[in-house]
């Protein structure tokens, strides 16, 4: 797509890549909020995990482990968290479907959980109006 950001980068070939291979590019994120943040998307320009096909989901997500593994078995990391907004509503601000990839290290400060104020609605009655089974 044209005017994407992402998939002007995969064109350029401009990014400082963790990870490729035939179908995603992992990368690091140049927004120097968090050491060592790294951004995950399918090469395909795809919106959003709603928009995305079951294969190219699977892909991702096999890079995703494989680099997320790589960062703890090889990088000095303990874990990592894995972000991800899908549509407008859920801040996504780059429309073209990635996972950021946080690497942590016990007792880093770093705090990439989101702060909820509560919920609003009976589970219950969510879960009734929500389940697939």
């Amino acid at each position: 797509m044209i005017d994407c950001i992402f998939c002007k980068l995969i064109s350029e070939n401009k990014m400082m890549k963790v990870y490729e291979d035939e179908w995603t590019v992992a990368f690091m994120d140049i927004a120097k909020d968090v050491d060592g943040h790294i951004l995950a998307i399918p090469k395909k320009h795809v919106k959003n995990i709603l928009d995305c096909d079951e294969e190219i989901l699977y892909k991702l997500m096999a890079t995703i482990k494989k680099v997320s593994n790589h960062l703890v078995n090889n990088c000095g990391y303990d874990g990592v968290n894995l972000l991800n907004a899908s549509g407008k509503s859920a801040g996504q601000s780059v429309s073209h479907f990635h996972i950021h990839i946080i690497p942590r290290k016990n007792n880093d400060c770093v705090d990439a959980w989101p702060k909820f104020d509560g919920a609003k609605r009976d589970t219950e009655m969510l879960w009734e109006k929500i389940k697939l089974v």
